[in-house]
């Protein structure tokens, strides 16, 4: 089954999906990370892409997801802001740049930012831009089109909107809008012309079925940035008592948005503190080739001299 596979995926051709659930679920897991590695080198970029991000306002969010510390409907003492300074943005993102991070983005809380924000949220971008050479992505929740048009004169690449997980899981996550508005936001990001990065978060009690229908909406999507969050289970959220995924179970995972997504960056994203550290050179192996560095959002990451360490350990490139 590996060897078929692989023939068919160098080849070109169309692969089954349930072949590759079979082999990622049932093969040896040296066999199942092997075959991901050699579709990482033959088509994934080694040139290994750092992006770093600001919590740019925090807490008070109307939405019930139910992995998220600032959703208004739990109680996680997780600090409330709004609308961070231009001058701190432009701190982090010049500081990011001298480390080498090619890409900044802000990340807010809510559902979307109301008009007053956005214009905020605007000329912070400007001023990053007039002060740094780093490329600019937002994560901002789902805003229309006039808006994204708005961040895309201003500055702004790439538009960060995660699907989550599949269809199926969705509705049991979150009750306060839909995936489908997701896919909107996203479609929207790509007509004004800007990139889109977006993937999800595993280890909120889906299925390897689960997570194989999200990589292919997303390869459908045209995505090439899919981060991939690890649950973090936050006291005070509904999922605070979730069991954590095995370092086999993520590799596999890792191997499975591989064989689905050949040519994207998979990013490493939240979550990732939780695995040993020959749990994350097996990723990086596996076909992990990108990943947001530094603290993240309410969890926290690790830092830069260590990821950049890790990095070119693995053999790519900065």
């Amino acid at each position: 089954m590996i060897a078929e596979i692989r023939q068919k995926i160098f080849n070109g051709d169309n692969v089954n999906t349930e072949d590759i659930l079979h082999t990622v679920k049932h093969c040896p897991l040296h066999e199942v990370i092997e075959l991901a590695h050699q579709i990482t080198l033959k088509y994934a970029s080694n040139k290994f892409d750092m992006c770093s991000i600001i919590n740019a306002k925090s807490g008070r969010c109307p939405e019930n997801c139910k992995w998220c510390a600032q959703s208004v409907h739990y109680s996680t003492n997780i600090e409330e802001y709004g609308i961070v300074s231009e001058d701190i943005c432009v701190k982090h993102a010049a500081e990011n740049e001298r480390y080498g991070v090619s890409r900044f983005s802000l990340v807010t809380s809510g559902k979307k930012p109301n008009d007053g924000e956005l214009d905020k949220i605007c000329s912070i971008y400007r001023k990053i831009k007039e002060n740094c050479n780093i490329k600019l992505c937002a994560s901002l929740g789902l805003v229309n089109y006039q808006q994204l048009q708005k961040l895309h004169e201003s500055g702004v690449e790439r538009y960060h909107c995660n699907l989550e997980t599949s269809p199926g899981m969705f509705g049991k996550l979150c009750s306060t809008h839909s995936q489908e508005q997701k896919i909107e936001t996203i479609k929207a990001a790509q007509k004004c012309g800007m990139t889109v990065c977006s993937g999800g978060i595993i280890g909120m009690g889906e299925s390897m079925e689960d997570r194989a229908e999200m990589a292919l909406i997303l390869k459908d999507l045209g995505i090439l940035s899919i981060p991939i969050n690890l649950l973090q289970s936050i006291k005070g959220t509904p999922l605070e008592n979730t069991e954590k995924l095995s370092e086999e179970e993520i590799l596999r995972t890792i191997a499975l948005f591989r064989m689905i997504n050949p040519k994207a960056y998979l990013r490493f994203a939240g979550g990732r503190s939780q695995i040993s550290e020959e749990g994350v050179k097996q990723a990086l192996y596996t076909g992990i080739n990108s990943a947001i560095v530094g603290n993240l959002l309410t969890t926290i990451g690790s830092g830069i001299d260590e990821d950049i360490k890790r990095i070119k350990e693995s053999g790519y490139e900065l």
